[in-house]
C-alpha cells in the first residue's frame, strides 16, 4: 500500500493556524501540537517562522495568539469589510453634524486597528489613519475595546507597563484598571491629551447580536473646543444603527 506523500510546509502551517478558533484563541505549544496532530518539533519550527512573519504572537507566558499580519490581511476580505461598509453612512452623518474626526476601530492584540477614519479641514490633525494601529490604553476607541475584554486580559495588560505616549497617558496599573471600570459603567470612554497633545476623544462600543463588543466608534476633537460628554449620545445612537444593520445581515458576518 502506497504511503501518502508528506504534507507541504505551507499546508502544515495553515493546519496549525486553523487550530485557533473563538473557543481556542490562545494556545500553548503542546496544545497546538495536539490539536493540529503535528509533531511537537514540527510545531516549534513552524511557530518560529510564523512568529517572525507576524502570523502569530507569543505572550509573556509562552502561549500563542493570532498575530497582526493576519488581521491586517483579513481586513481586505469581503466578509471583514462588511463592518466598514455598514458603519460608513453613520460615520458620514456624524462627520457632517460635527466636522470632527470620526474613527472606527477593532482590537488587534494590544493595539487598536483603525478600520476607517473621516476628517476634514476643520478637524484637528491626528496621527491615526485607516489601517494604522495605536495603543489601546491611550486612545478613546482603544479604551473601549480594552475595557470590554475578559478580566484576565485586562489584568495582564495593566501589568505590562504600557508606554506613556504623553505626560497625561494613564499607565499606572491601579489607575488604568479603575479607568476601564468607569468606561464600562458609563458606556463610553474619554481621553484628554493621552495620545497626542492638544487632542481629546470620546468613543463608544459597537456590539454584535450576542452583546459582545466587536468594534469601537469614536470622535477626536481639539482640546480647547471639546465638550466630550455632549458627543457621547450621538456616537451611541450611531453605534446602535450600525448594530441593527449588522444584525439585519448577520448571515454575512463572520
Amino acid at each position: 500500500m502506497d504511503t501518502p506523500p508528506p504534507r507541504s510546509v505551507t499546508l502544515r502551517a495553515l493546519t496549525l493556524l486553523a487550530t485557533f478558533t473563538p473557543t481556542h484563541p490562545r494556545q500553548t505549544l503542546s496544545e497546538l501540537s495536539r490539536r493540529s496532530t503535528l509533531p511537537l518539533a514540527t510545531v516549534h519550527r513552524l511557530l518560529g517562522d510564523l512568529t517572525t512573519w507576524g502570523a502569530v504572537t507569543r505572550d509573556p507566558d509562552g502561549a500563542y495568539r493570532i498575530g497582526l499580519r493576519l488581521w491586517e490581511l483579513g481586513m481586505l476580505t469581503p466578509a471583514a469589510s462588511r463592518l466598514r461598509e455598514v458603519a460608513l453612512p453613520f460615520m458620514q452623518d456624524l462627520y457632517e453634524s460635527t466636522r470632527e474626526n470620526i474613527h472606527l476601530a477593532v482590537r488587534v492584540g494590544h493595539e487598536a486597528l483603525y478600520v476607517d477614519r473621516l476628517s476634514g479641514h476643520r478637524s484637528v490633525p491626528i496621527i491615526s489613519r485607516a489601517g494604522s494601529r495605536l495603543p489601546l490604553h491611550a486612545t478613546g476607541v482603544g479604551k473601549v475595546l480594552l475595557a470590554h475584554q475578559d478580566a484576565e486580559f485586562v489584568r495582564h495588560f495593566c501589568a505590562t507597563n504600557p508606554p506613556r505616549c504623553t505626560q497625561y497617558t494613564i499607565v499606572e496599573p491601579g489607575r488604568l484598571s479603575r479607568e476601564l471600570k468607569e468606561v464600562r459603567r458609563r458606556g463610553f470612554a474619554l481621553t484628554a491629551e493621552e495620545m497626542t497633545l492638544g487632542t481629546c476623544s470620546v468613543a463608544v462600543p459597537v456590539r454584535d447580536a450576542d452583546g459582545a463588543v466587536i468594534a469601537a466608534l469614536g470622535m477626536v476633537l481639539h482640546t480647547v473646543r471639546a465638550d466630550l460628554a455632549k458627543q457621547a449620545p450621538g456616537l451611541q445612537a450611531a453605534a446602535v444603527g450600525i448594530e441593527r444593520r449588522l444584525g439585519a445581515g448577520e448571515e454575512e458576518w463572520p
